[in-house]
């Protein structure tokens, strides 16, 4: 499988204008007069596809729109899941969740499946093409598309490949690991977190991905003075010889969380403080155990890992990103089915994340921690960030479009 270009065909001729009784997803967007339609000077259109299948790929699409409003950029963020139909919405967003936590190795078996079985990935694929209508129309007036989320990338990479998108087509890898569901030959571009996602990518699939490096809020690479630690610390009812050891299990608490803990506080210094997201019957479980303070939805993510001395995480998405940034070791533990592993081999092989096996080598790992990441996981000098490849994409289509 490699990236081949595709040939493009003319623009489709101009639907009418969008009827009012349609909802489309549009935060921040800038009024309609920021639009026109031609001329060197007006602002680039972007259209960012994501999925509310966590929280990961949202936050890193709305973590690319503010920085390509930030440039004068004009951008639509839509959820993919509202262009397919009903039950495909209730199967997708509701049933990742579900199927990670009471169906573990099914859902390792439809990884497995999606990689290996052309069968299995025929149906997933025949079924996105539900979607192409709705797609269509949010990006037929955009000078390129991104996508944050896989299923989004095989649609975007399908059209783009048929002339149906006429536009270049971006991927944006929230993974450390590499599937078959985020390449698609159709795509002008991958772009990837870390340099370790781009290598393996290349060594797997023969894919040129490019390492460009993350999309988190600045907070998170603000650094945070004594006092502040000591604040959130004291907030939390951590003890100064503590070692505090934060748990991420992403917006709806996945996988076998109290293992985790469990595992944790074999280390006699440990003291556990949970993010269990939104789901409740977990933190109500978890709260009432000794030296672990179990948390719900969090705003001031930035603050606890400033305050906290590891990351312990289970999925290897964003919330390692996060902790790269701000400088925290992260360690995987007892990851969930499917990508998680996946994460994990690629997170341990560079070095990133090491993957403890048992609770005495997670002990061990917390003993000798200290608070700094191990390596550097993506380039010094990257040649531009997330938003500028985007820019510059942008503006070779309209320097296309302006000259034809």
């Amino acid at each position: 499988m490699t990236v081949l270009g595709v040939p493009r065909s003319a623009r489709p001729r101009r639907r009418p204008p969008r009827a009012p009784h349609l909802r489309v997803l549009r935060r921040g967007a800038r009024p309609p007069e920021d639009r026109r339609p031609g001329g060197p000077d007006r602002s680039p259109r972007v259209v960012v596809l994501t999925a509310r299948v966590g929280a990961g790929h949202d936050r890193a699409a709305y973590e690319l729109a503010a920085r390509l409003r930030a440039r004068g950029a004009v951008v639509d963020v839509h959820d993919y899941l509202d262009a397919l139909p009903r039950y495909g919405q209730v199967i997708i967003g509701d049933g990742y969740g579900f199927t990670v936590n009471r169906l573990p190795r099914f859902f390792d078996w439809l990884f497995y499946a999606l990689e290996h079985r052309w069968d299995v990935r025929g149906i997933i694929l025949t079924f996105l093409t539900f979607s192409e209508r709705t797609v269509r129309r949010w990006t037929r007036d955009a000078d390129v598309v991104v996508s944050t989320f896989p299923l989004s990338c095989q649609t975007l990479g399908r059209m783009r490949a048929a002339g149906r998108i006429d536009v270049p087509v971006i991927s944006y890898l929230t993974d450390p690991a590499p599937h078959r569901m985020w390449l698609h030959p159709g795509v002008d571009t991958h772009l990837s977190v870390t340099s370790a996602c781009a290598a393996a990518a290349d060594a797997m699939y023969g894919v040129q991905v490019r390492p460009a490096g993350p999309l988190v809020g600045p907070a998170f690479s603000r650094a945070h003075t004594d006092a502040d630690r000591t604040e959130t610390r004291n907030s939390l009812g951590l003890g100064d010889d503590e070692t505090a050891v934060l748990i991420s299990a992403g917006s709806l608490g996945l996988g076998d969380v109290p293992s985790l803990v469990a595992a944790a506080l074999t280390n006699p210094s440990s003291h556990v403080v949970v993010l269990c997201g939104r789901n409740t019957a977990l933190r109500t479980e978890l709260d009432a155990m000794p030296r672990v303070t179990a948390l719900g939805w969090r705003d001031d993510v930035p603050a606890l890992m400033g305050a906290c001395d590891v990351l312990l995480h289970n999925a290897g998405g964003l919330s390692v990103t996060e902790a790269l940034v701000a400088n925290l070791p992260a360690v995987t533990y007892c990851p969930i089915p499917g990508h998680g592993r996946a994460n994990a081999t690629v997170l341990a092989d560079a070095g990133l994340a090491p993957w403890p096996t048992s609770p005495e080598g997670l002990a061990e790992v917390l003993d000798g921690v200290s608070r700094t990441s191990p390596l550097s996981p993506w380039p010094t000098d990257p040649h531009g960030d997330v938003a500028e490849i985007v820019l510059e994409a942008a503006g070779e289509r309209a320097a296309v479009a302006a000259a034809s």
